[in-house]
């Protein structure tokens, strides 16, 4: 597990109206062949902590987090923290999902088949309307097609794709690139599909844009692009 936990508590319904402090996956599993992260190693469970408490959800056995770790994301806009997770039907591949202390709150479709993967960028406003978007790459490694998603009123509508970018290579044990705001907005940042360079994309409400910003050696050009950096051309 990826934080040490307090004695799990039963779940109440006073747990809806806490916020989630920490999170982290529990109860490893083999029960889906896949290793897309490097191992075949994924969980069944999902622990999380609010100011008081401890609580976890625990998948069916056709489900697992194929995922490293889950994301402390605000993505109702109401200053509090959801979990989003890759969550994984052993029959029908990867979801985008997100929970909040009470369960989960929506998901994306299922890819369709197994052993189909996706890696998520971030969640953010992307558009400047109010509402939150998220952004993931569907199939890093097959398809490269960022894909943003709109959470409101308790569901998520698809809004925008553009093909051609990749943020995850099969056996990396993280997920690289993220959201940036380097003062003009919200940019997903990827990688293109060779990986050999940097991309910074903004979506305005039409078509994503996409833009070379560097070049890739590593993890390291993420970070200095995230943190607004020049990067080497």
């Amino acid at each position: 597990m990826r934080f040490c936990a307090l004695a799990l508590a039963l779940w109440p319904a006073v747990a809806g109206a806490q916020t989630i402090t920490q999170a982290g996956f529990d109860a490893p599993t083999t029960r889906y062949a896949h290793g897309i992260l490097g191992d075949a190693v994924e969980w069944g469970k999902l622990r999380f902590r609010t100011q008081s408490q401890t609580f976890a959800i625990t998948l069916p056995e056709n489900h697992v987090f194929e995922d490293w770790q889950p994301r402390l994301w605000d993505v109702t806009g109401d200053g509090h923290p959801e979990m989003v997770v890759i969550e994984t039907d052993v029959q029908a591949g990867a979801a985008l999902a997100i929970y909040g202390p009470a369960g989960k709150l929506a998901e994306t479709p299922h890819i369709g088949r197994p052993h189909r993967w996706l890696a998520p960028i971030g969640a953010a406003d992307l558009d400047g309307d109010g509402a939150i978007e998220i952004a993931y790459i569907d199939r890093p490694h097959l398809a490269r097609t960022l894909r943003i998603w709109r959470y409101a009123d308790g569901t998520l509508t698809h809004v925008a794709d553009l093909a051609g970018l990749t943020n995850h290579r099969i056996g990396e044990t993280d997920i690289a690139g993220g959201i940036r705001d380097c003062g003009q907005g919200p940019e997903m940042i990827t990688a293109n599909v060779d990986w050999t360079r940097v991309m910074a994309t903004t979506w305005g409400g039409g078509t994503p844009r996409t833009r070379d910003i560097g070049a890739h050696r590593d993890r390291a050009s993420f970070a200095a692009a995230l943190r607004c950096a020049t990067l080497e051309n």
